[in-house]
């Protein structure tokens, strides 16, 4: 048999999406007029061929020999159902075959084709690809059809040959084009059979994910239909009980508080709007905490509720001299301020801050100011406070939001004029979280803070009627701009007799009622109060006093607990119930050597003595300064080294050829201050002339590189601290003058003090002999 007599001329039917393999029975339907007519001129045969080829391009309406694939399939039409404009054929797939060229191309395509036998292999390969074929195309069945109408297995155990099988396996595996004929062209059994594994692995693979992404859907609506079911269960328990459900209650109450509430019209409309929000809002979702929250703050702010004032100014008075002892500057300044609330209520009054030391009674003066005035009282700090957000509110959009501490103190008062006091405003801080100081300026301003605008809240809330006072230990670490902002009072700290004064009045009697003792079981001499005041405190104010006369409260209550007998105490007993002395009586140095000189210092807790010693050195120029000393007291010492150097002719010293070391004691606490410029002039002095200092005289003092004596501040705490030494003779700059009126005359009556304009004046003072 020749070439030419293998060929078959058949009419073709093209395929668009699929292909029909060999030994497999399809329904197709055809739809344009030349398969139509290409399937009309198979009938026409009498052996009912067609050559089933599949095209390239779906989109080709004509197919030529080059859109169409090389290999197809010869068919035979089994049946045939035509209607107006289409035709369904049921076809059976005979045997592969090649497409050699094209006859025709009107009214239907006509090829000639050869047939291409698959090469048959029977080895042990074939026989296991054929059993795995069996076994991934179970698995694949039950995969993709968990209920099965058909067993697999049955059905391909009446196949005998294996090529039947990979085309009847490809045909329900429903291939892609490119996939199906591929399968088709494999030109041998083996590597039909290896690639339709492939086919099978991928597919079940598929089929697998397919089925856990379809077990986790499952799963979550499972869940959500067994939440809804118990909610529905529950409601229905608490209405057979007569309960309300939790959520609705809630929302109940908030509309029966928001109905009640004496909110501004904005305020309560969008409290309205909220409340909306809240009842739509599933209890699950985080937005309705965060929703319930802000409502219940905007519900608890006292959007209209005031104290009235009770702007009494005798009665003002009687307070504040009931609650403190002395502190009469500060009481005027106080009665001033209530005076002008009672004669102007809308007077933009400046906002006050007390400065002091710690202990002076800086807080408890606000308290005693409330009480004056019948307002609530709030107060927090501001020490160590670096966020912005701690006073203007969190945005709500954050986890963990919350209000600023001024809204929040707001709330706990109560009320929307309550006297609200910013403890240690010098400690703010400030960092990348922002600028805490430029939020207080809008709360503290009575021309901005009218509608503060808290970032949490998000409604402007009215801070004009708060009356701020702020505390502060120093002035030098706040800001400029708030300073302004602020009228400084200075509280100083007390002397002895006025701690035993408080101490009298005020601590004695609150310690034994704290403790449940009687003025009979718990009486403290002035001796021992003394001996308490000077051995066991060393402080401005009066907070370890009161420390340690509650801890000799506790011990008398345990002793007559116990069974003792009261007993007063006496200054012998201090060391059996406080233990050791803490501090002993500071005494002044009796002889000073040429170039020590004695000066004031001012600290946080009060006034200390500071020894300034000079020494020359053996050689150099140099001025050796030791003793942690700061950039400003460094400069003094300069200034008044040359000072003396340059006057020393008329001073009548020489300066030596030698350096200076100049050290001040206490090396591990830095210093620094303007107030030792005269002291370190007189050290210099007195270790150029050789001529000692008396060691009965302080001083304190700033000076000029001209010889001017400066004003400095705490001449106070100064004076009572080298009181308290035994200096009983002080220089002070003639400036300065004023301020002996904050001593208690009896200090003033126990003190020389000499003023001075000039260095030279200080000199001659403190140096014996010196021209």
């Amino acid at each position: 048999m020749n070439q030419s007599e293998d060929l078959l001329t058949l009419p073709v039917f093209p395929m668009r999406n699929s292909v029909l393999f060999p030994f497999v029975l399809s329904p197709f339907s055809a739809g344009r007029p030349s398969s139509i007519a290409a399937l009309d001129a198979s009938l026409a045969r009498e052996d009912k061929l067609v050559a089933v080829v599949a095209q390239r391009d779906a989109t080709v309406e004509q197919p030529d020999r080059d859109t169409l694939y090389g290999l197809g399939t010869m068919a035979v039409v089994k049946r045939m159902v035509r209607s107006e404009e289409t035709m369904e054929v049921i076809l059976h797939g005979v045997e592969r075959i090649e497409l050699i060229d094209i006859e025709q191309t009107q009214p239907f395509l006509r090829a000639r084709f050869r047939p291409v036998p698959v090469t048959l292999e029977k080895n042990a390969e074939a026989e296991a690809l054929q059993r795995e074929l069996i076994r991934l195309a179970a698995e694949y069945q039950s995969l993709a059809q968990p209920v099965q109408e058909l067993d697999i297995r049955q059905i391909v155990a009446q196949i005998q040959e294996p090529m039947h099988l990979v085309y009847l396996l490809g045909t329900m595996l429903g291939l892609d084009l490119e996939k199906a004929q591929a399968l088709l062209e494999a030109s041998t059994q083996l590597q039909a059979m290896r690639l339709l594994h492939r086919y099978l692995l991928d597919e079940r693979q598929i089929q697998q994910l397919r089925q856990e992404i379809a077990g986790q859907a499952a799963s979550e609506m499972n869940r959500q239909q067994r939440e809804y079911l118990l909610r529905q269960q529950l409601r229905a328990i608490q209405q057979e009980l007569g309960e309300k459900n939790p959520e609705e209650a809630e929302v109940a109450s908030l509309r029966g508080r928001l109905d009640e509430a004496k909110l501004p019209d904005p305020v309560r409309k969008e409290a309205e709007q909220e409340l909306t929000r809240l009842e739509r809002t599933p209890a699950a979702s985080p937005e309705h905490q965060v929703a319930r929250t802000h409502l219940e703050l905007v519900l608890d702010l006292p959007w209209d509720e005031t104290t009235e004032d009770k702007l009494d100014l005798a009665r003002a008075r009687q307070v504040l001299d009931e609650d403190h002892y002395d502190l009469q500057e500060i009481k005027e300044r106080i009665l001033e301020h209530l005076a002008v609330m009672k004669l102007n209520p809308t007077a933009k009054a400046p906002i006050l801050c007390f400065v002091g030391p710690p202990g002076v009674g800086k807080t408890s003066l606000g308290v005693s100011i409330a009480r004056a005035l019948g307002r609530k009282f709030e107060r927090f700090s501001l020490g160590g406070l670096h966020d912005e957000a701690e006073l203007r509110g969190h945005r709500r959009t954050y986890i963990g939001a919350m209000p600023g501490r001024v809204i929040q103190a707001i709330r706990r008062a109560g009320v929307k004029n309550p006297l609200l006091m910013l403890d240690e405003i010098d400690k703010l801080g400030r960092d990348f979280r922002g600028d805490p100081a430029s939020a207080l300026l809008e709360i503290l301003d009575p021309a901005q803070n009218y509608e503060f605008h808290d970032n949490y809240l998000d409604l402007p809330f009215d801070l004009s009627k708060v009356f701020f006072i702020t505390t502060a230990n120093t002035l030098d670490t706040i800001p400029g701009p708030l300073l302004d902002r602020m009228e400084i009072l200075r509280l100083s700290g007390y002397s002895d007799e006025e701690k035993l004064e408080i101490a009298r009045r005020y601590l004695l009697e609150r310690q034994r009622r704290q403790a449940g003792l009687s003025a009979e079981q718990f009486a403290l001499s002035d001796d021992t109060l003394l001996a308490v005041i000077n051995r066991y405190t060393r402080e401005a104010g009066v907070r370890e006093l009161e420390r340690m006369l509650g801890r000799l409260a506790r011990k008398v209550a345990l002793q007559i607990a116990e069974g003792g007998a009261p007993q007063a105490i006496t200054p012998e007993m201090l060391p059996e119930l406080l233990g050791p002395p803490r501090f002993f009586m500071e005494q002044a140095r009796k002889e000073l050597p040429p170039g020590v000189a004695t000066g004031l210092a001012w600290t946080e807790a009060g006034g200390d003595v500071l020894y300034i010693e000079a020494l020359l050195l053996p050689e150099g120029e140099r001025l050796l300064l030791t003793g942690q000393l700061g950039n400003v007291m460094q400069e003094s010492a300069k200034a008044a080294q040359s000072y003396i150097i340059s006057h020393g002719q008329a001073l009548g010293i020489a300066k030596p050829k030698a350096g200076v070391h100049i050290h001040v004691p206490a090396g591990a606490i830095p210093k620094d201050g303007p107030s030792a410029g005269v002291t370190m002039a007189t050290a210099i002095a007195s270790l150029y002339s050789g001529r000692p200092v008396r060691s009965d005289t302080a001083m304190t003092g700033e000076i000029t590189l001209t010889g001017l004596v400066l004003p400095v501040g705490g001449i106070k705490e100064k004076v009572l601290a080298a009181r308290r030494a035994g200096l009983r003779r002080v220089i002070l700059p003639a400036q300065n003058e004023k301020d002996l009126g904050k001593l208690p005359e009896s200090v003033r009556g126990e003190m020389e003090f000499v003023f001075a304009q000039r260095i030279e004046e200080v000199l001659r003072a403190a140096i014996p002999g010196l021209a």
